[in-house]
This record gives C-alpha cells, sequence and structure tokens, in this order.
C-alpha cells in the first residue's frame, strides 16, 4: 500500500458494514486516512516487514480491498485481515487474497502461527477463516473494547 491508496482505506473505514463488525475509526477525510496509513499500516511494514496489501482486480486494476497481516500488542501472533468494498463482497477476491497472504506467511516470513479476530456475528467472515483452515481458539476482548470477539488460529507449519 502506498499514500495513493488513503481513498481506498477512507472508503474501507466508512464502509457501514466495516463500522458495524469491525468499528468505527473515525476517519472522514483522504488527510485522516493518509495519516492512519503513515501510524499503521506503514509502521507495520517497517517494523516487521509486513502489513496489509491492496486487493486489485488486475495489476493496474482498481483497488477492490486490503488483506493483509497484523501485527496487536496484545496477541502472540500475527493476525491476518481483510477488508473488501461492497461492490465486490461475497464474490471470492478476500479468499484468493488471503490464501496469498497465508502462502506469504509461511513460505517467505517463515511465521509459524497465524490468527484472526472476528465479530462473532460477522458470518461472511467467520466462514471465510474457517475455510481457510482456521479454527475457534477462545473469545477475546481487545484492549479499549467491551464486546468480546472469536479469536481463531492455526499453525503453518
Amino acid at each position: 500500500m502506498t499514500l495513493n491508496d488513503a481513498g481506498l482505506m477512507l472508503a474501507i473505514w466508512n464502509d457501514p458494514a466495516f463500522i458495524r463488525h469491525v468499528g468505527d475509526r473515525g476517519i472522514r477525510t483522504v488527510a485522516e486516512a493518509e495519516a492512519a496509513l503513515k501510524e499503521g499500516a506503514f509502521k507495520l511494514y517497517d517494523d516487521f516487514g509486513y502489513g496489509p496489501y491492496r486487493m486489485s482486480l488486475k495489476v493496474a486494476g482498481p483497488p477492490i480491498g486490503i488483506c493483509g497481516l497484523f501485527r496487536r500488542d496484545n496477541l502472540d501472533d500475527p493476525d491476518i485481515g481483510f477488508a473488501t468494498l461492497p461492490d465486490y463482497c461475497g464474490k471470492g477476491f478476500a479468499a484468493e487474497a488471503a490464501r496469498a497472504v497465508i502462502a506469504h506467511a509461511c513460505d517467505d516470513l517463515r511465521i509459524r502461527r497465524l490468527t484472526a479476530i472476528v465479530s462473532p456475528e460477522n458470518l461472511a467472515s467467520v466462514r471465510l477463516i474457517q475455510k481457510l483452515g482456521m479454527s475457534f481458539e477462545r473469545g477475546i476482548t481487545m484492549p479499549g473494547e467491551e464486546n468480546e470477539i472469536s479469536l481463531y488460529s492455526m499453525s503453518l507449519y
């Protein structure tokens, strides 16, 4: 991802489904999205060598979402996350991207264990996480949050 993806992230962060299942980031302008990318994705790249990646239909095609690896202070292992713009949901793009990210995590980054966090009400994401081979581990509450979410995990090798 680059700063040119600020518009994509602004659309994702303000998608009603994202707000309902993940949370309202309070990011309402491209400038705020650029700042969030610098503090989030770009910091992940610098600190860990991974982060979210832009999803597009073709190499030079329009962006349709993100998929990648994240690192949360309260989790022992990296977690995979994905978000697709509404017009592209349910068409298999997140699954295809997630499989590529898992292969990258295993083959290139040599990550042993991968997790995913998801709202239990987000049935489409739960199904995808399970389809990827992850198993429910336990309910957790993220720092600063009140609602419990589900932690899934899988061993990569």
